[in-house]
């Protein structure tokens, strides 16, 4: 099987928390959690890609900085190519438009949180680092 998607993410630290999402129960891999991002299109690069998805879904607007991780799983389905970029939040108010829940979190209780496969690397490389 050949069908891979590259994705983005978020890693968003503000007041020693970062923020996670939750997915909609309807969605793959629904409920889970996860770092907020999304499907880079044809044409498009990941940090556009990111700043895109953090409107669409969250309602806000944010600085993309540096690559963070990168992360590959492979599901029964697809296979996943996520790229994690630190970002900082300039404007808006956050909105939940797909996601089921969102929350700022300490990096100790990210282990509590039943994270998508392909975001655990992410997740063990936050805990190990010092903010």
């Amino acid at each position: 099987m050949n069908n891979s998607i590259k994705v983005t993410a978020a890693v968003i630290i503000e007041n020693q928390r970062v923020l996670i999402t939750q997915r909609a129960a309807h969605d793959a891999m629904g409920e889970k959690w996860e770092f907020p991002g999304g499907k880079i299109e044809p044409g498009e690069t990941p940090q556009a890609c990111l700043q895109r998805e953090l409107q669409e879904e969250l309602g806000i607007v944010a600085e993309v900085c540096d690559l963070f991780a990168v992360s590959q799983h492979a599901y029964p389905q697809f296979n996943i190519e996520l790229s994690a970029y630190t970002a900082v939040i300039r404007s808006g108010q956050m909105t939940l438009h797909t996601h089921k829940d969102a929350r700022w979190v300490t990096l100790d209780e990210l282990p509590l949180f039943d994270f998508s496969a392909a975001d655990r690397p992410i997740v063990q490389k936050l805990t190990s680092t010092t903010i």
